[in-house]
């Protein structure tokens, strides 16, 4: 069933657990998520950011988000993710996502908060939340640029939560998109302080290659939505490539499910780390 980011992470909330944010590119990604959730009895959110509709435009796999969410089994909001634009948000909108977020993180705070305001005062219109970003996460969405880590500052994080009463607020402890070049050192110290001076569910980007161990103290610590983007498009693309390469591919729907196989055993694994196994129904 196809419902609002913001409830998900207050049940979310509640139970001190994460709800995994899953990117997809097509229609075998999307069934492969859905099947994950369904089998385990989970919320989740279906997301696409706004740096990857040359690949997938949003008129055509917009649609498609909504109509997997409504028939699936379970609870599922679908977000527009990194949103840079307002014509791309308000297509979302118009589409039927349920939350959309504006990436103001490379604004100075001021422009940020003001832009952010103007976004939730357009996603209002359609009953919608909204997701904010302070500070700066490293790498990019599609790994086309090598952005340096900006660990949000607390105090920062006070004041968009005062300024904008905003949905859920991404933060910068050291996570980064993509692929690390070496093992992440999350500043669990920020996060803490930004859990205990606000109420707004956290959220984490740049999820791939962290460690589980990490996962489970963020969805502890306040971190209510973790994206999950670089693992997902890696496991499909070696899952297919296993495929072939052990002859299982005799044609197209062979091709097929294994890029459902894929993102559904990606899901799956995270799913069971962050905790939100079984609670589609709490």
């Amino acid at each position: 069933m196809l419902v609002n980011m913001k409830t998900l992470l207050e049940k979310a909330e509640e139970g001190n657990y994460a709800v995994g944010s899953f990117s997809v590119a097509n229609m075998e990604m999307v069934l492969g998520v859905i099947k994950a959730a369904e089998e385990l009895g989970a919320p989740i959110i279906l997301q696409i950011a706004e740096v990857r509709l040359k690949q997938s435009p949003l008129e055509v796999i917009g649609p498609l988000m909504v109509a997997a969410a409504k028939n699936a089994k379970v609870p599922v909001a679908v977000h527009f993710d990194h949103g840079k634009t307002m014509e791309k948000i308000k297509l979302a909108l118009e589409i039927g996502f349920t939350s959309v977020m504006y990436d103001g993180s490379h604004l100075p705070l001021d422009e940020n908060i003001k832009m952010t305001n103007a976004v939730i005062a357009e996603a209002e219109k359609y009953g919608a939340a909204v997701e904010a970003e302070i500070g700066c996460v490293g790498g990019s969405e599609d790994g086309s640029e090598d952005i340096a880590i900006n660990c949000t500052k607390p105090e920062d994080a006070v004041r968009f939560e005062n300024e904008t009463g905003v949905d859920a607020l991404a933060i910068a402890i050291g996570n980064a998109h993509g692929n690390y070049k070496s093992t992440p050192k999350l500043r669990f110290d920020i996060l803490e302080t930004v859990d205990s001076l606000t109420k707004t569910p956290l959220v984490l980007h740049g999820g791939t290659g962290i460690s589980p161990e990490d996962f489970v103290r963020c969805s502890k610590t306040g971190i209510r939505k973790i994206n999950i983007a670089t693992a997902t498009f890696d496991t499909v693309e070696s899952t297919v490539r296993e495929a072939y390469n052990n002859g299982s591919i005799n044609g197209y729907y062979d091709l097929q499910s294994a890029e459902v196989e894929g993102a559904y055993n990606n899901a799956k694994k995270h799913i069971l780390i962050f905790g939100s196994d079984n609670k589609a129904k709490e």
